[in-house]
């Protein structure tokens, strides 16, 4: 697959804008490790393997572990995630991709069990800006950074 173009050099002030929000996200005081696994798993639903490869990587140089990573996609059944991981809607498809699934207030009354109001609102704001992230990689689309070996491909 061949990138399209390269939105962030054709359109800066997009990319400022969007930076701005990602800005605000990192600095929101959500800890780090809840925001890799938000990242990740908003970006195993929308399909985005530019930034799947990018945040794992960030997500490991934070100690994340490859079990807990591949796991998201099973997070309800694996034991391995805090209950902020699991109650608010951080890994939950009520703060991902899938915008025709709403927050019900069940999910949101569950997340306000283990997140303040706040937290609620920032992780919300994390779940759009990596999926505004995503959207722009996979339509021009992004070429990941692989490690692996082309051959294999």
């Amino acid at each position: 697959m061949q990138q399209r173009l390269d939105a962030m050099k054709v359109s800066p002030a997009a990319f400022k804008a969007m930076a701005g929000l990602q800005a605000y996200v990192d600095q929101s005081g959500l800890e780090r490790s809840l925001l890799e696994l938000v990242k990740i798993r908003a970006s195993q639903i929308n399909g985005c393997a530019y930034c799947l490869v990018m945040q794992t990587a960030d997500a490991r140089k934070l100690g994340e572990n490859d079990e807990r990573m591949h796991l998201l996609n099973a997070w309800r059944e694996a034991p391995v995630f805090s209950e902020r991981e699991t109650r608010g809607p951080g890994v939950d498809r009520s703060a991902d991709a899938d915008h025709r699934r709403p927050c019900s207030r069940r999910r949101l009354s569950a997340g306000a069990q283990a997140l303040s109001e706040k937290e609620l609102v920032d992780l919300t704001a994390a779940a759009v800006a990596i999926n505004s992230w995503n959207r722009i990689a996979i339509a021009f689309r992004a070429t990941p950074q692989l490690k692996i070996a082309k051959a294999a491909a």
